[in-house]
């Protein structure tokens, strides 16, 4: 039996406040378990939002979702990544990779996939709340 974990950590614009298309197809395939957080940080680049793991004691807010049907599990988690543009034909380095971290919830800490930016941050602004809602609210 597979043990790999089932879960999804979602901290930008797939999560459940934003009217991103892409949201379709998550509330699809996966159930929104809780509002969670990971360690890491969140950066606004100007044109996009990103999070960065980090071993810092910042969090990113986020929700945590899990698989409605285990079966499809690889193959809804194989789309996500092509979405992410986790698998690039030219030899360029990903945007984002993927990594299995630790999510901490009301209810204890539980391992999920989460889609981490996956190439140094130069600039931009950090987002000390580490969350994207309330950081886009403070904006307007």
């Amino acid at each position: 039996m597979d043990k790999t974990p089932q879960k999804l950590f979602l901290y930008s614009s797939l999560r459940s406040g934003f009217q991103n298309p892409a949201y379709a197809y998550i509330s699809k395939y996966f159930i929104l378990e809780a509002e969670a957080r990971v360690k890491g940080k969140l950066f606004d680049l100007g044109n996009n939002i990103v999070g960065i793991p980090s071993e810092e004691d910042y969090y990113v807010k986020g929700e945590l979702y899990r698989i409605s049907n285990s079966d499809e599990f690889s193959w809804a988690l194989a789309q996500l990544d092509d979405y992410e543009g986790l698998q690039n034909d030219d030899g360029e380095i990903p945007l984002y990779t993927r990594l299995l971290t630790t999510v901490y919830t009301d209810n204890g800490e539980t391992a999920a996939w989460v889609y981490w930016y996956n190439r140094p941050v130069i600039s931009g602004q950090f987002i000390e709340s580490g969350d994207i809602l309330a950081f886009f609210k403070e904006k307007k």
